[in-house]
């Protein structure tokens, strides 16, 4: 009786993060008839499409034991850039080098953690003050419209495909490429083995800032892909946007039950807590609560995943 007790505590540990997610979907479905209306879960994976591609770049850079705190900084400037450049380039050179300037800000990021040994807190801080304040000097403070020859991104943005949003098809392909990275690629085993142990990774021969520079460069360049979808999505960029977004994206993560220690993590939980995240925010809406309060009770779940990891460990 006792063995049988210990095997259903640790199996509810072990997969605590697919748990949560289904009792998410049967609170949604009793607290809001329209929880499962094919508009609204279109609409819940829409919202969460950004966070949830960043969210996928959070994990490789939390992995290694590091933190980004830019991102939403990123989000906003790539969205004024992408937009201001559409009207002097064409569209496809206009979302490349938006891409590009999000992976040259992650690289900065990279290059401080991994080179010049700084704190990831104090290197992601500093990028996200002054990225931030570049994107309300490229816009001049005030929101800029992208170009009606490029009305192909805004059709993009509000389009999509067999019903599934197009922001939604970045994400699955995003998340898709994050979980075979880290289950069958050695890029992913190195960044979880940095996490774990860095200095036994160091003394084998790996390069380790080399692998550390790689994922701020990609966190970066994923910044930037949810900064054009926004774009696209609203057909404005705005330098006030993304605020708080950098909390979001830990929140996922860290629901997803991905240690902040480093080391411990994965695609798929991380996939959940983005859906989790999403559902929480979505049924309040629906339920008609205010959005303060919704802060709050996204602080307490983040809480009390740090507490069921403890838990887990012990």
């Amino acid at each position: 009786m006792k063995s049988s007790l210990k095997r259903t505590i640790h199996f509810i540990i072990k997969h605590n993060t697919i748990i949560i997610f289904l009792l998410m979907l049967v609170l949604s479905a009793l607290a809001s008839n329209a929880f499962f209306t094919p508009n609204n879960l279109a609409n819940l994976i829409r919202q969460v499409a950004p966070v949830g591609i960043i969210s996928m770049g959070m994990l490789l850079v939390i992995l290694t034991g590091g933190i980004d705190l830019s991102v939403g900084s990123i989000v906003a400037m790539i969205g004024v850039l992408c937009a201001l450049f559409t009207q002097s380039m064409s569209l496809p050179l206009a979302i490349v080098a938006s891409l590009l300037a999000g992976i040259v800000v992650g690289s900065i990021s990279g290059y401080l953690v991994s080179v010049q040994k700084m704190a990831p807190f104090i290197a992601t801080l500093a990028l996200m003050t002054i990225v931030r304040g570049l994107g309300f000097i490229f816009s001049k403070g005030a929101p800029v419209m992208v170009a009606d020859s490029a009305s192909a991104l805004t059709d993009f943005g509000s389009g999509s495909l067999l019903g599934i949003p197009n922001p939604a098809i970045i994400l699955f392909l995003v998340f898709g490429i994050t979980a075979v990275l880290l289950k069958y690629n050695i890029y992913g085993r190195i960044l979880i083995a940095i996490g774990s142990n860095e200095e036994a990774v160091r003394l084998s021969g790996i390069k380790v800032p080399v692998y550390k520079f790689s994922v701020y460069a990609i966190i970066g360049g994923l910044a930037a892909i949810s900064g054009m979808i926004g774009t696209a999505r609203t057909g404005v960029g705005s330098p006030n946007i993304g605020i708080g977004l950098e909390l979001d994206v830990i929140a996922a993560v860290v629901i997803g039950g991905t240690s902040l220690m480093g080391g411990k993590g994965s695609a798929l939980n991380t996939f959940l807590g983005v859906l989790i995240l999403g559902m929480i925010g979505n049924i309040m809406n629906l339920m008609d609560i205010a959005s303060y309060s919704q802060q709050v009770i996204k602080g307490l779940i983040i809480i009390l995943a740090v507490l069921l990891q403890r838990f887990q460990e012990k």
